[in-house]
């Protein structure tokens, strides 16, 4: 399950980066997405450290 999130999260951090750098507009919600991402990531981090 965790690896599962972990490449969710990448690959919203990469849908992010093309609407970021591309000018395309995908509204807020690709913000939370980003954030959830972003919580994602160092929750594996974390636990992997620990």
């Amino acid at each position: 399950m965790g690896n599962l999130l972990y490449i969710i999260a990448v690959i919203l951090v990469i849908v992010w980066a093309i609407s970021f750098f591309g000018g395309y507009y995908t509204g807020g919600i690709i913000h939370v997405l980003l954030v959830i991402a972003i919580i994602a990531i160092l929750l594996r981090v974390i636990r992997s450290a620990a």
